[in-house]
């Protein structure tokens, strides 16, 4: 299994793992499926009262989109089928609080994980960045999501200079992006300690205020979401062109701010 699912009905937490080291825990699309079914599956299990999210290996959170996954896209400007858009815990409607534990990278993709998590607890040596740009595709969802995270100039700078540069756990605990640094490999404790707080408290109240807190940005969010598909058709360099640039890379070095 690419995800896995453990609960403790004795706190009342659950870990979701992505499962994909090998890859980075990048997300094919059968681990975009088995993301969705594992959300909705806990809507109904009344034993979780609250999540932690985290991948597993000590070299990625999430790398977003495997390479691999291939989907066929509409010639439409105005219709994107984009395989990540539902791999959330809001957009499957589940409103438990979900804690992410990073460590390692964080990009791309991974932010439609990151954006929909309550809060993130992160490891000293996480890092956070997005690709798009460099390989000639537009950071749309990811970039609306970072919006509604950080400050503007933090998620510009972020977003546009792809591979060039990435931000440090420090840094994104700065900006209050991260809300909590731990030692390498002290991030799932963390992120469990507040789980385990959060599963005691009365769930109608945590439920209520999780949507509460969504709800205040929820409308910005499906309206850029809207317009998204338009930019990316205008944006995107053909997909042979973005292979070309992928496979191209010559240089690995980075700096991280």
């Amino acid at each position: 299994m690419s995800i896995l699912v453990e609960r403790d009905k004795q706190t009342g937490a659950a870990v979701v793992t992505l499962n994909r080291p090998e890859r980075l825990n990048a997300v094919d699309l059968e681990t975009a499926s088995q993301l969705s079914f594992a959300w909705r599956e806990l809507r109904f299990d009344d034993t979780v009262r609250a999540v932690v999210l985290t991948g597993s290996g000590e070299r990625a959170f999430c790398t977003g989109i495997d390479r691999s996954a291939e989907v066929p896209q509409p010639s439409s400007p105005y219709s994107t089928d984009d395989p990540l858009i539902s791999i959330g815990p809001k957009a499957n409607d589940l409103w438990k609080p979900v804690i992410a534990a990073v460590r390692g990278m964080a990009c791309g993709g991974a932010f439609y994980l990151l954006g929909e998590s309550e809060f993130v607890i992160a490891a000293e040596d996480a890092t956070f960045f997005d690709p798009h740009t460099t390989y000639g595709m537009v950071s749309a969802y990811e970039s609306m999501y970072l919006a509604l995270r950080m400050p503007h100039g933090e998620a510009a700078r972020l977003a546009l200079m792809g591979t060039a540069e990435r931000m440090s756990a420090h840094r994104a605990y700065e900006i209050g992006f991260v809300s909590e640094l731990t030692a390498p490999g002290g991030e799932l404790t963390a992120a469990l300690r507040c789980a385990e707080t959060l599963a005691g408290f009365p769930t109608e109240a945590v439920q209520g205020t999780v949507r509460s807190l969504w709800a205040a940005k929820e409308t910005t969010l499906t309206q850029a979401h809207a317009r998204a598909p338009g930019f990316v058709a205008l944006g995107n360099l053909p997909p042979e062109r973005q292979a070309e640039l992928f496979t191209g890379r010559r240089s690995k070095e980075f700096r991280i701010r």
